[in-house]
């Protein structure tokens, strides 16, 4: 009887709660209310509130008026009810990190077996120690190290004698603006020409520098990426790794000892390696880029148009990307903003060479040749870029706004060419005063079609751009002469926290000279990332756009349509008038995108993951630099390590040894 009488009032409870939504519909659809808005904040009975967007923070912590109630899971349960595009980027990013999710290897046996499907060879010595290392630190995904493997493909194609000659005497030169580590009997034996980008990446090599072998690390010390290697040379490095492929039962599990060629102080006899380096700082970049493209691509076919580029990036409708790999990608893009980024008009610090040579580098773009490692700003404890939790807002105590704060970077800027300059065309894209009588173009609600959209390209965007955008330099940098030609034209505004930054819902990165170090911080906040860029890091394979955080054309012609899609504009009682645009606002898919991003990141880019990853990195390049590179390796079938799988199994929901937590354990 007991437990009817409870069964009772639960049905009682979801009567009443139907009843109330009901009423409050027909209420909303009297008064002009958006009834999504108004149904987001009712509470569903019996639900726990989620533990990820609403833990308050530091109560030391300043305060913002509260600007909602605590709408608990209610996301989570929440159909998308309109036919918007981005409801179908957003299904599909869902499903392409379901594939990713289910691809995972959970065992040793199963990991060693995927890399010799993927990879056609057996792992490199050490990888033994390089799966426990990596699952001690819950790695979420033991198998995705793909842009290690593609950074180092072509060197399969180069004799390992001349890999190591350019690693050891690249740094002597300082003009080449290289850093040299080297690594000797486990240890950090010496670093020349150090910044504190090498200092780092020293700080990051200690936890597993005892299980590497001799090595030469050559370290771009520059902001900006090196190699760009004809296509056409690229394809015959590649067709050589390819023969190379071959999965030797025999193999020995050890690396070769007494190899020459290293770095040696005062060395009488060096072998060197000329990497032919020339300056490109202040040339047009795609002069060099588009070499390293296909002769096919946009970049390179005379015959290929801007309609047919966009095509394959970019929906006409909203012009929202569906394909952020080529909206980045320079043979697709690059003709389109040559004149429109200042690294590709006005790089500052490029020293650039055609040449294959093992550089490691914290960016680069996709026709870049550069050995990617994890930037050395994301390891270090600096405010400026490093996320603290405790001074981040709850979701419905953040303002309305976009938000974007740096200096006048990206390039040499003069005063012939900063208006071109991407930062430059950003802020004066978002200030209301600068906009007021232009048209942009938005997606509408259809006025005859009820939750359909078409793009109204009349939107006057003045009076929301004051409304919901904060933007703004806070002094100006890297001018030639100097900087007197922004006098007058800029309202300097007060530098800003990164904690002050996640007063805004929306937080927009862009490039600076290169890769901007706060969209890690971006991604693992409570705010939502919207990310614009040229450039490739190492994570890019792990954050998912529509998914983790929301792309942006490097042109930011869609931004509006971004913005009135989230924060909504216009009135109801607007719907059916084509004159006068509406957009229902769609607050919870801009929470629920923030809170899967910044979940994801606490799994996937954590400082632990980056020792995982730069230690993966180390052995393998340790096998191409190795005269016996096609005879080691790991050729054991990985069942040594069954019992010890069995004793830590990987957890369904997060990589890892006694990951049983979910991966929210640390999220606030």
């Amino acid at each position: 009887m007991v437990a009817f009488d409870r069964g009772m009032r639960r049905l009682f409870l979801l009567l009443t709660a139907v009843a109330f939504i009901v009423l409050l519909i027909n209420i909303s659809l009297l008064s002009g209310t958006d009834v999504r808005e108004t149904i987001k904040n009712i509470p569903i009975p019996g639900q726990e509130k989620e533990t990820g967007q609403n833990v308050l923070p530091d109560p030391n912590r300043p305060k913002t008026p509260s600007t909602g109630v605590d709408p608990g899971n209610f996301e989570d349960h929440a159909a998308v009810d309109d036919n918007h595009p981005i409801v179908g980027y957003m299904k599909e990013a869902d499903e392409k990190w379901q594939a990713y999710e289910e691809e995972r290897s959970m065992t040793f046996k199963e990991t060693v077996s995927k890399y010799r499907r993927k990879y056609g060879r057996n792992p490199p010595p050490g990888f033994r120690d390089w799966y426990k290392f990596a699952r001690e630190r819950n790695v979420h995904n033991v198998d995705d190290f793909t842009q290690i493997m593609d950074d180092l493909r072509p060197f399969w194609g180069v004799e390992p004698s001349v890999i190591r000659s350019l690693a050891a005497h690249m740094h002597e030169e300082e003009q080449n603006g290289i850093s040299g580590i080297f690594i000797r009997d486990g240890k950090i034996w010496n670093t020349t020409r150090a910044n504190w980008r090498a200092e780092t990446l020293v700080e990051m090599l200690k936890p597993f520098v005892d299980k590497l072998p001799d090595m030469d690390i050559a370290m771009n010390r520059l902001d900006q990426p090196r190699l760009v290697v004809p296509w056409e040379d690229l394809q015959v490095l590649l067709k050589k790794e390819a023969t190379t492929r071959q999965i030797y039962p025999d193999a020995a599990a050890e690396w070769t000892t007494n190899m020459t060629g290293f770095y040696k102080v005062d060395d009488p006899n060096p072998n060197i390696t000329d990497p032919n380096f020339f300056p490109a700082h202040g040339k047009q970049y795609m002069d060099i880029a588009k070499a390293g493209c296909p002769p096919e691509s946009h970049a390179r076919d005379r015959k290929s148009t801007l309609t047919s580029a966009e095509a394959l990036y970019k929906d006409p409708n909203g012009g929202f990307v569906t394909n952020f790999n080529r909206s980045s990608d320079l043979c697709t893009i690059g003709p389109e903003i040559e004149d429109k980024h200042g690294f590709l008009f006005a790089p500052s610090s490029v020293v650039a060479s055609k040449s294959l040579l093992p550089i490691f580098g914290e960016c680069k773009v996709n026709v870049n040749n550069d050995i990617l490692f994890p930037a050395n700003m994301y390891y270090r404890d600096d405010e400026r870029y490093t996320y603290d939790g405790k001074t981040d807002y709850p979701w419905d105590d953040k303002k309305e706004t976009i938000i974007w704060r740096g200096v006048t970077s990206g390039g040499t800027n003069t005063a012939d060419n900063w208006e071109r300059m991407h930062r430059q065309r950003l802020v004066r894209l978002l200030n209301g005063t600068v906009i007021s009588g232009k048209d942009i173009r938005i997606m509408n609600e259809d006025p005859d079609h009820q939750g359909n959209y078409r793009n109204f390209n009349h939107f006057n965007a003045s009076k929301f751009a004051l409304d919901h955008t904060d933007v703004g330099f806070t002094e100006p940098a890297s001018c030639v002469p100097d900087c007197s030609f922004y006098d007058g034209i800029w309202t300097y505004k007060k530098m800003t926290t990164l904690s002050e930054q996640f007063r805004s819902k929306y937080v927009v990165d862009v490039d600076g000279h290169s890769f901007s170090g706060r969209w890690r911080a971006f991604v693992q906040s409570r705010s939502l990332g919207i990310k614009a860029t040229i450039f490739r890091e190492w994570h890019d394979s792990r954050i998912i756009p529509w998914r983790h955080f929301v792309p942006l054309d490097n042109r930011f012609d869609e931004i509006y349509s971004l913005l009135t899609y989230f924060i909504g504009l216009g009135s109801p009682s607007d719907a059916g008038n084509s004159k006068i645009p509406y957009v229902p606002r769609h607050d919870f898919e801009a929470r629920k995108l923030g809170r899967q991003g910044r979940e994801w990141a606490a799994k996937v880019l954590r400082n632990e993951d980056i020792e995982i990853y730069l230690y993966r990195l180390m052995i393998e390049y340790a096998r191409i630099i190795d005269d016996n590179r096609d005879r080691i390796g790991y050729s054991g079938d990985g069942s040594e390590l069954d019992k010890y799988d069995a004793k830590n199994s990987v957890s369904l929901s997060n990589g890892g040894i006694n990951a049983g937590h979910d991966g929210k354990g640390k999220h606030d």
